[in-house]
């Protein structure tokens, strides 16, 4: 990382629910918490507790320095709402077969 930005990721007990149009579209008691300097935190969920059958991978990609090239999925009134890393960096190699939602209810 370079000096001033961290991430750190954690492994998490907590519920995290993701709900878009009254439909749930991931649901996991074990998500990643990955805070990033000047970031929210986000909540990555397992691909196994995730909806894909509701997603439809877009053809949108975006590079960040720090965790690599993402991958994004849209449902057709939300496009590119879920994003995953496919081969994540070294450094965040645990968010691979992870996803995260630009919004996610945490209880």
């Amino acid at each position: 990382m370079t000096q001033g930005h961290t991430i750190t990721i954690e492994k998490s007990g907590q519920h995290v629910r993701v709900v878009h149009g009254g439909q749930v579209l991931a649901e996991t008691d074990r998500p990643l918490v990955l805070r990033e300097t000047g970031c929210p935190v986000r909540y990555y969920i397992p691909a196994e507790d995730v909806r894909l059958d509701l997603l439809t991978p877009s053809g949108t990609h975006t590079v960040c320095p720090f965790k690599g090239t993402a991958s994004y999925w849209s449902l057709p009134d939300a496009p590119d709402l879920v994003w995953a890393y496919p081969e994540p960096k070294p450094d965040v190699a645990e968010i691979k077969d992870h996803f995260c939602f630009y919004a996610a209810d945490v209880s």
